[in-house]
């Protein structure tokens, strides 16, 4: 070995000196190595060589006593030989010993020492199960079988000392001491890989237990390992099945394997958004991130890479976008304009609708305050104020602004706080409304009301004087057919005159009033109906219209006001004689009274023409008339169907099947609501 160390830096010179000085140490610190370990060999086989020719030479004196001098340099060669042996292998890092089937120690290497804190005599002959924890005897005894034999095992073990708590993790090689054809014990060498074995649980447990899914495969996409996460995150229920599926069936397309790569990649760390294929079929969507592992001629041998499961992330953004969407499509059809303003009163936030309302585009006030658009609202500012100190969380404020055009506006602002993440004020959201046409309207709503009062206390005087003036005209034309006096006839006649004048007048009056509000009483409708017909008896007998009235004995009382029920009644019988002087000279009009549950009726037939089917619904609606003009407003109807409906009542139209219209009041009876 010498030799041939010699030579080869004999050849090898002149290539030395053409490399760096430092690498020149490599080659000689070989060749001295060589001498040592050759000396070393050299002196074991001097040792060995004298001892065989010890033995030899015991052999030959066979039967004989060796001489003292033998036995002392027997005994010499022998102790040296122990010494070397036990130099040997107390030079090993690893532990080693010899150990008998019974477990008893026979040596031990400095190593062993060291771990179980004790020395090399307090070691030797002690039983290992007194130093073990693990691993049990019955389990070492197990194994014995196998061992005696094949003479030799090798693999890894899990130690634990008694007096300790941490396991060790060695790499064990025994081979069996062999007396004859028998194995009496087993030398033991053991490569301490805790540090090793710990890193593995510590990268399995992670694996195990990571959230992300983590995953092997081929380069061709094939899954070699997948953690639970992955697992569970694809919806399989165990790791085999999913291992076992081909590259494709994890794609959704027909292209390559997703996790697969190109020939030409270099393996570098690759982030990207995938889809795979659940089980169920529905897709997930993954963050990918991978890499390469070489193997050591620097040939990719397989990929590892984490998986993020961001579908659900995936929905919510789109999600997001869809209400993001909506808000915006509803801000912009909102007739509203909102406004939202930060704490340094910027606007942050203005819907379109402020091109509309004030003139300006949402991009000409982002970023302003309040205070620096043209012709801004005191109002505006003092309630924008309010809310963001904390004094309301809600608040409204009307005041005028002016349009871009120079128009005046009225607008209606309703604002409320706006809070951030952490519940705290981060400014003002506004609702403004145009509400200029709203107050114009008002104000002629006003008007109208005032109109509207006028024309009830109209009304209500209108209606006083007309049952006056009726009896005037009644009893002034009696009097005409009776006076012989041509001076009287006159002086009645101009009478007659004045009071038409002053019907015409008040009827209209009527045009523009209403009912007043009832003032409802016990009633007995056979007097207010007797009544009515007093006051028109004499143009009723005059025009030739008979009255059939059957008047009903035990009649109950009826709930209403005498005055507004007259005129109703009187309404409907002026009606009904209309009708039949339209038709023909003469006729009858049917007068009926009757009793329901809990009502009263009248009814008030003609015998007139009836009413046409197709104004039958509309008969009772202001200002609907079918009388030539100058003969009827359109009101009378309608304002019979008012008071009834002031009376609880109720006035119905149909035509007879005999012919005509029959016109029915109906009303409560006194004490019933």
């Amino acid at each position: 070995m010498i030799f041939l160390s010699v030579a080869l830096v004999a050849l090898l010179w002149e290539r030395l000196e053409g490399i760096p000085f430092q690498l020149r140490a490599i080659p000689i610190g070989v060749l001295v190595l060589s001498v040592l370990f050759a000396a070393y060999a050299y002196g074991r086989r001097r040792e060995v060589s004298e001892l065989k020719g010890l033995l030899r030479g015991l052999q030959e004196h066979v039967g004989a006593a060796p001489s003292e001098e033998q036995l002392d340099q027997l005994s010499q060669v022998i102790m040296r030989s122990q010494r070397n042996f036990k130099e040997l292998i107390d030079s090993l890092d690893d532990p080693a010993c010899a150990v008998s089937l019974d477990g008893t120690l026979r040596t031990v290497n400095r190593r062993v020492a060291e771990l179980t804190g004790l020395t090399y005599s307090q070691l030797v002959g002690s039983k290992v199960y007194d130093l073990l924890e693990e691993p049990a005897r019955e389990e070492v005894e197990r194994g014995l079988g196998r061992f005696l034999e094949k003479k030799r095992w090798t693999g890894t073990v899990r130690i634990r000392l008694k007096n300790s708590s941490r396991p060790l993790y060695f790499d064990c090689v025994l081979n069996g001491i062999v007396k004859g054809d028998e194995v009496v014990g087993a030398s033991v060498l053991g490569r301490d890989v805790t540090e090793q074995r710990e890193k593995e649980l510590r990268f399995t447990e992670l694996f195990e237990t990571l959230q992300e899914g983590v995953y092997f495969s081929t380069p061709e996409g094939q899954l070699l390992d997948a953690n639970p996460a992955l697992v569970s995150m694809l919806g399989y229920p165990e790791k085999g099945e999913l291992l076992s599926l081909e590259p494709a069936a994890l794609s959704f397309d027909s292209g390559p394997a997703v996790l697969g790569r190109a020939v030409d990649d270099r393996g570098g760390v690759r982030t990207r958004e995938i889809k795979l294929r659940r089980k169920d079929g529905k897709p997930a969507i993954f963050l990918d991130s991978s890499r390469a592992v070489w193997d050591a001629a620097g040939n990719i041998i397989r990929y590892q890479g984490t998986l993020v499961d961001i579908t659900e992330k995936r929905n919510m953004e789109r999600q997001l976008a869809q209400q993001e969407e909506f808000r915006s499509r509803l801000l912009e059809s909102f007739p509203d304009l909102i406004l939202v303003v930060d704490l340094e009163e910027r606007y942050t936030f203005v819907s379109s609708r402020a091109q509309a309302l004030l003139g300006y585009g949402p991009d000409e006030m982002l970023g302003r305050k309040i205070s620096e658009m043209a012709d801004h609202a005191p109002d505006l500012v003092s309630l924008y104020h309010t809310l963001v100190s904390g004094d309301q969380a809600f608040g409204a404020a009307e005041y005028g602004t002016r349009h871009r055009d120079g128009n005046g506006r009225t607008m209606r602002a309703a604002g409320s706080q706006l809070a951030d993440a952490e519940g705290k004020i981060s400014g003002v959201i506004f609702s403004v409304r145009d509400i200029t046409i709203e107050r114009k309207l008002e104000q002629q709503v006003v008007e109208s009301e005032r109109l509207a009062a006028m024309g009830a206390m109209i009304g209500g005087v209108a209606h006083e004087l007309n049952n006056p003036l009726t009896s005037i005209l009644g009893v002034s034309e009696l009097l005409q057919d009776t006076e012989t006096n041509e001076t009287s006839r006159k002086q009645l006649g101009m009478l007659q005159q004045q009071a038409r004048r002053a019907a015409d007048i008040v009827q209209n009056l009527t045009y523009f009033s209403r009912p007043p509000a009832p003032g409802k009483s016990r009633i007995n409708l056979v007097e207010i109906v007797e009544r009515t017909l007093n006051l028109h008896a004499y143009s009723l007998r005059k025009n030739n219209i008979t009255v059939d009235f059957l008047k009903e004995t035990g009649m109950p009382y009826a709930l209403g006001d005498p005055h507004q029920l007259m005129q109703v009644f009187l309404n409907l019988i002026v009606n009904a004689e209309q009708a039949i002087r339209e038709a023909r000279d003469r006729g009858t009009l049917r007068i009926r009274l009757g009793k329901g549950n809990g009502t009263v009726w009248v009814s008030f037939h003609d015998d007139g023409p009836g009413i046409p089917k197709e104004n039958l619904p509309s008969i009772f609606d202001p200002f609907f008339t079918t009388k030539r003009p100058g003969r009827g407003t359109g009101l009378g109807l309608s304002i019979c169907k008012s008071v009834m409906k002031e009376h609880n009542g109720s006035v119905e139209a149909a035509n007879a099947p005999d012919g005509g219209a029959v016109f029915t009041v109906t009303l409560p009876l006194a004490g019933v609501s």
